[in-house]
C-alpha cells in the first residue's frame, strides 16, 4: 500500500488545522473523503480541503472501497460504535482521544481490531512530537539520574460560554466521558507512560467547585509508576488563571516541561540545557506519519490502542467511572 487513502468522520474545529491537514499532506497519505452530519457544512469543509467526496452517513463512508482506514473525529461518545463498524468492514482506524466513554467500551473496540487482524489508533499524538522526544532521550541517558516524582499542574480560568451556561459536548459526561479533566488530563496520563512506564496504583479526587457545569472541575490524584517513581497532579478549571507545568524530579536533575504550552524544554542537572522546539503547524504530522508507516509495515506506531487502554484504566479509576 504505498498511499494509504483515508475517510473521516467528523469534520469539527479539531480537523480544521491540527488533524485533517496532515492527513492529506503527509507524504504517502490521501484524505479522499469526509462525511458530518450537515451536507452543507460537509460539502464548504470538503471544498476547502480538497477532498473528492462527502457523505452525512458515516456507515456509507466506512463501506467505500476507495477507503483504506478511517479517522474518528467526533467526541467519545460515538467511537465505540463507529468503531465496531469500521472494524467489520475490515478497515484500520484511527480514534480521536479520549479513546471512548470508559474502560469497557475501549476494551471491546481494542479486541475487535485484534481479533480481526487490523490496526486500532488512538490521536495521542503527544507521543510523536519532537519535543516530548527530547524528554525521552534525556531519560533513556539518564541525564537526571534515577527518576523519584513526577508533577503536574494544569489550570485555566472558567470561559465566558462557561459562566454562562452555553451548551458544550466537552462538560457534558454523557459525551465526553467527564469534564475539561477527562479531555486534557488523558492527554498528559498517555504521555506520562511513555515517558516514564506504566501506572499500576492511582487515587484520585473530584469536585464541582463552581457548579457550572454536570461534570467536574477540579481533581486531584496520586499514582504510583511501576518503576516505583511517585506522581501527583493537581487539575483546575475555575482558577484565576491559566497554568501547565510537569516537574520530574530525578536524583541527579530535572526536567520542566509544558504538556500543551509551547514553553521551552529545560533540563537542570550537571549542564542547564533550555530547547525551543516548535509544533509543526498541523500538530498531528507526526502522528499521521507514523501511522501510515505502521499500516505499510515499516515501523511500530506508539499510539495503538493496546497503550491508550492504560489511561483508561487510569481516567475511570479517578473519575469513578463503571463503580
Amino acid at each position: 500500500m504505498q498511499t494509504v487513502r483515508w475517510g473521516m468522520i467528523g469534520c469539527g474545529s479539531v480537523t480544521e488545522r491540527k488533524s485533517g491537514p496532515a492527513f492529506y499532506k503527509v507524504p504517502g497519505s490521501a484524505l479522499v473523503a469526509v462525511m458530518g452530519r450537515r451536507l452543507d457544512a460537509v460539502r464548504d469543509y470538503a471544498a476547502r480541503h480538497g477532498i473528492a467526496r462527502v457523505y452525512t452517513d458515516a456507515e456509507a463512508l466506512i463501506n467505500d472501497p476507495e477507503v483504506d482506514a478511517v479517522y474518528i473525529a467526533t467526541p467519545p461518545d460515538s467511537h465505540h460504535g463507529y468503531s465496531l463498524l469500521v472494524a467489520a468492514a475490515g478497515k484500520h482506524c484511527c480514534v480521536e482521544k479520549p479513546m471512548s466513554l470508559n474502560l469497557a467500551q475501549s476494551l471491546a473496540m481494542q479486541q475487535a481490531f485484534e481479533q480481526a487482524g487490523l490496526h486500532l489508533f488512538v490521536s495521542y499524538y503527544r507521543r510523536s512530537l519532537p519535543r516530548f522526544q527530547a524528554v525521552r532521550q534525556w531519560l533513556a541517558q539518564g541525564r537526571i539520574g534515577a527518576v523519584r516524582h513526577l508533577h503536574w499542574s494544569l489550570s485555566k480560568a472558567a470561559s465566558a460560554a462557561d459562566r454562562e451556561g452555553v451548551a458544550n459536548w466537552r462538560t457534558d459526561p454523557q459525551i465526553a466521558g467527564g469534564g475539561y479533566f477527562a479531555d486534557l488530563a488523558s492527554h498528559g496520563f498517555d504521555l506520562f507512560q511513555y515517558l516514564l512506564g506504566d501506572i499500576r496504583e492511582v487515587v484520585g479526587f473530584t469536585a464541582r467547585q463552581a457548579g457550572l457545569y454536570a461534570a467536574e472541575d477540579a481533581v486531584s490524584a496520586s499514582w504510583r509508576f511501576a518503576s516505583g517513581a511517585l506522581g501527583s497532579g493537581a487539575w483546575n478549571f475555575v482558577a484565576d488563571r491559566r497554568e501547565d507545568r510537569v516537574e520530574i524530579l530525578g536524583s541527579q536533575g530535572r526536567i520542566l516541561f509544558s504538556v500543551f504550552d509551547e514553553h521551552p524544554v529545560r533540563l537542570e542537572a550537571v549542564e542547564t540545557l533550555s530547547l525551543s522546539i516548535d509544533h509543526h503547524p498541523h500538530i498531528q504530522w507526526h502522528h499521521v506519519l507514523g501511522m501510515n508507516a505502521h499500516i505499510r509495515g515499516e515501523g511500530q506506531h506508539p499510539a495503538l490502542a493496546s497503550e491508550a487502554l492504560k489511561t483508561d484504566r487510569i481516567m475511570d479509576r479517578i473519575l469513578q467511572r463503571g463503580e
